[in-house]
């Protein structure tokens, strides 16, 4: 029972935001960018991507949102030239982000999407892997599994969505949110046999957790790539729509789908999130005291009051995170 306690503990803290001077420090948020339109097109994110205010070549960005969107935040992958493909680069600057969300208490949720079009990422960046030795390319492997446990660590909820091709490490990044929305359009497979390999980066673990055992064998022995809406069909994404004309569909539904977590209490979501992943880990039994320690650390919390004051007051309930 500690060593349950213990964990539920260590994954379950809500740990205050980092100062600024700390963002500042790390170089996180020393360029902030505004939320991107809806209704950019294709045109405009190349130019972004290669010689626009992204034109530093950061291949990984935060955007935060604002407004109504206030808490909502998301992680932008901007490597035009490869695809969003899992290089050296790309792999710190997201590992870097990833640590200073995970401390973030104000972020409610996370959106992971690309501004590359037809693409959400690629895979593993084969002409870096080429030029590795072994040894070297075993303990980059190594680097990418541990990067993905910490995606799927972040105490809020994640969601990717996936508006084009999301191949390989690309769909081991999309198994590694909680959530995730795709366009029919879309294309999504762990191909690693076809190349002589097996998904290194957690997907041979996390598909079947996702789809089952026998449908995530048959998608990794043969290779398969399947398209939005059978995914959907198979449960490895949430949701499926049609693109739209500025391709950007996927997209568009995990801000919906953000939007309608973004109301609930927060702590209760994290908390929640604790409950399902730990519990998904363990026996029933197990599973249950999980549960109970995750509920108990609700019962004194400003929002549960809030929570309770508004349902009895006919009101909507106003949740700070306490």
């Amino acid at each position: 029972m500690s060593a349950v306690r213990g964990a539920v503990m260590r994954s379950g803290r809500i740990l205050s935001q980092p100062s600024v001077e700390l963002m500042a420090a790390r170089g996180v948020f020393a360029r902030p960018i505004k939320r991107l339109s809806t209704q950019v097109s294709f045109t405009q994110i190349r130019s972004w991507c290669s010689d626009g205010p992204i034109a530093d070549q950061a291949e990984v960005r935060l955007s935060r949102l604002d407004g109504e969107d206030n808490g909502i935040v998301e992680v932008l992958m901007c490597r035009e030239r490869a695809r969003n493909s899992l290089g050296h680069v790309f792999v710190g600057q997201m590992r870097e982000l990833v640590s200073s969300l995970h401390h973030d208490a104000v972020v409610r949720v996370v959106i992971f999407k690309s501004l590359i079009p037809g693409v959400f990422c690629a895979g593993a960046d084969l002409k870096e892997r080429a030029q590795m030795r072994n040894p070297e390319a075993e303990l980059f492997v190594h680097g990418l599994r541990s990067l993905m446990n910490d995606i799927a660590a972040l105490p809020m909820p994640t969601i990717a969505a996936v508006d084009g091709f999301a191949l390989g490490g690309g769909l081991e990044l999309a198994l590694a949110c909680d959530l995730r929305t795709a366009a029919h359009s879309a294309q999504m497979g762990l191909i690693e046999t076809t190349r002589g390999l097996l998904p290194g980066a957690g997907g041979s673990q996390r598909l079947p957790r996702t789809v089952g055992f026998a449908i995530a064998k048959e998608l990794i022995f043969t290779g398969r790539r399947v398209g939005g809406e059978q995914a959907a069909e198979l449960g490895l994404v949430n949701r499926s729509v049609p693109q739209n004309q500025t391709g950007n569909a996927a997209h568009k539904e995990a801000l919906s789908l953000a939007r309608e977590i973004l109301p609930q209490a927060p702590i209760a979501v994290r908390m929640a999130k604790v409950a399902l992943n730990r519990g998904s880990e363990v026996d029933i039994s197990s599973g249950m005291a999980i549960e109970g320690m995750c509920y108990a650390r609700l019962i004194p919390t400003r929002d549960r009051q809030e929570g309770m004051a508004a349902f009895i007051e006919k009101r909507p309930p106003r949740y700070i995170g306490e």
